[in-house]
């Protein structure tokens, strides 16, 4: 084999023997990757400098995008968080079509280097857009200065450019975290170890990456300089395009997987026929599969109790059996147990996605209702002042912070009493979790505190406040201290208990619980809105903010929070793990490795 080949090869020649990976990964070629050639942190840094280049473009755009709706396309406060959360809710929504796309057809590195090139016009184009025409008259969109009204082709292109950012980041978004992971193979110890602290550098990579455009971009947006941060925004995206590019020699890569509604569809439909077919207490009635048929585009999994009825899909008839002898299997009919399983896989990771959505709700306050927050207080110290959007470089600093304390501190503190009651891990990624919950329903109490106080202090005849922005910094920093232990969680949860066909569909579901999030916060809002504005009431989130009682949304939203928790502890005592045969990785001729 070509691997054993070079390592003859190099062997010969008095150099260090080379060997290939284990897992089954190839090269940019399609041979097995050689281990001391590809991947690990020579890849791993530079993935994680394109993912720091591509959120500080993402957020060049995002973390403002309220205050520009407001002050450039008109919207008042409500209609503008309301278009935030749609927007970014669309961002992750793309997630799934991206990884579907990855996952069955183009592989992660096409993906990425595809969605990348969509992103890089998206930005381009709003940069165009907004100097050439949103900015109308020249100077405004800073904080007394609004912008004149625009015609149905200028919001047309508005929406289409920002909707591109949406479909290009989002796509890219699920296949860059997985194919980050690729580039450290798991059935080798070190490599293993670096594979799990991987998620957490890519996530402090994500929050150091937005900390640029938190501070220095979201200061010139902030006073009107729109273009400028937009532009700014398109070349660190087309840096990062560059600098992923580059890298192309150094990647490993798994084979995509084919469609996985298909595989979905069989065990549906083969069960479906064989309703009224009673199941055996013996699991030799279940049908195996060759190696091939048995591996889901990856590990063979094993029979799990629950969901029986799809059990049935690989039940061997007498008329079944038959075709199997005569190799004329019917996958519409007979399904091998590890593609039944599969199925049982995402089933169960459903009801722990569907508990992290109230999170997410809880998150994307930071790009609205937070800012409106804050930019009715007091943001100036001295002659200095503090852009609203800015403070969350609190929730940045506070993410960076936390990474650190749990890798080298907590983590390894939590490993030494388990290791005395005789537990090899540590906290479960189940458990931190329902940490993160917990530290969000701090972060919006918090808040509620901090808008009380703000009232307190409030005109309702003007639109500011004199208690200072800096008040806001705890509940930003709880909400940092809160992603660390979730969304750090949930990537790591759902890359390891999903299919290894759909791996890129794993880390979709955590950016999915982030739209739907959006989509739920919007409700709220819409909802809120509609109750508390009867009676000629001003509503809870008014465009003059005095008027209003927001600090009665976050705690709302606490309370939801907390029946969340409730929820969520009761389906993570439920979840069954994944299970995989004792072969670890069952590989095809031509990938497999022997030096």
């Amino acid at each position: 084999m070509a691997c054993l080949e070079l390592s003859k090869e190099v062997k010969l020649k008095g150099e260090e023997e080379q060997e290939c990976t284990n897992d089954g990964t190839i090269d940019f070629h399609g041979m097995p990757a050689i281990r001391g050639k590809t991947g690990t942190w020579k890849a791993g840094i530079v993935l994680l400098l394109n993912q720091g280049l591509a959120t500080l473009a993402f957020f060049g755009v995002g973390v403002n995008l309220v205050l520009f709706l407001t002050r450039v396309m008109q919207e008042n406060n409500a209609e503008a968080a309301n278009s935030v959360s749609k927007w970014t809710g669309t961002v992750y929504i793309f997630s799934l079509v991206g990884a579907f796309l990855s996952d069955s057809y183009w592989g992660r590195f096409k993906s990425c280097a595809i969605f990348q090139v969509i992103y890089v016009i998206g930005l381009v184009l709003l940069s165009l857009a907004t100097q050439l025409y949103l900015l109308k008259p020249k100077g405004c969109g800073d904080r007394t200065t609004l912008c004149g009204p625009h015609s149905t082709m200028e919001i047309s292109l508005f929406y289409i450019s920002v909707y591109m950012i949406a479909l290009g980041y989002g796509g890219y978004q699920p296949n860059i975290a997985t194919f980050g992971a690729d580039q450290f193979d798991e059935h080798d110890p070190r490599e293993k170890q670096s594979k799990q602290a991987f998620f957490s550098y890519f996530y402090l990579a994500l929050n150091l990456g937005s900390l640029f455009s938190n501070t220095i971009l979201d200061y010139f947006e902030d006073d009107g300089m729109w273009a400028l941060g937009f532009w700014a925004s398109a070349a660190s995206a087309f840096a990062a395009l560059v600098l992923f590019l580059g890298g192309t020699v150094k990647y490993r890569h798994f084979r995509s997987s084919g469609n996985p509604i298909t595989r979905f569809s069989q065990v549906i439909i083969a069960a479906s026929n064989k309703w009224r077919v009673a199941i055996p207490e013996n699991e030799d009635a279940l049908y195996e599969g060759d190696d091939e048929s048995s591996r889901t585009a990856g590990r063979k999994m094993l029979h799990t109790q629950g969901f029986k009825f799809l059990d049935k899909a690989a039940l061997i008839t007498s008329k079944e059996l038959g075709n199997e002898k005569q190799s004329n299997r019917n996958p519409w009919r007979l399904c091998p147990i590890s593609q039944v399983e599969e199925v049982k896989c995402i089933l169960r990771l459903m009801p722990i996605w569907l508990c992290t959505i109230i999170y997410s709700v809880v998150f994307t306050q930071m790009a609205s209702i937070f800012v409106e927050q804050g930019d009715a207080m007091k943001t100036t110290i001295g002659k200095f002042r503090i852009p609203a959007a800015s403070m969350s470089s609190f929730d940045i600093m506070s993410v960076a912070v936390v990474i650190f304390l749990y890798r080298r501190v907590l983590d390894p503190f939590v490993k030494k009493i388990k290791k005395h009651k005789g537990e090899a891990l540590g906290i479960t990624q189940l458990q931190r979790m329902g940490i993160g919950l917990i530290i969000a329903v701090m972060a919006m109490l918090s808040a509620g505190i901090v808008e009380c106080y703000r009232l307190k202090y409030a005109s309702k005849d003007q639109g500011s406040s004199s208690l200072t922005i800096l008040w806001q910094i705890p509940q930003y920093s709880l909400v940092g201290a809160s992603e660390v232990f979730m969304y750090v969680g949930q990537l790591e949860f759902f890359n390891e208990q999903a299919p290894d066909g759909l791996k890129s569909f794993g880390s979709a579901l955590c950016m999915t619980s982030i739209s739907l999030g959006n989509y739920v916060s919007n409700l709220l809002v819409s909802v809120v809105m509609k109750i508390s504005t009867t009676d000629n009431m001003s509503g809870w989130i008014p465009g003059n903010l005095n008027k209003g009682h927001l600090d009665r949304f976050y705690f709302l939203l606490a309370g939801l929070t907390i029946l969340d928790l409730v929820a969520y502890i009761a389906c993570a005592k439920w979840y069954k793990g994944i299970k995989h045969g004792e072969i670890t990785q069952q590989l095809k001729e031509e990938d497999k490795c022997k030096v």
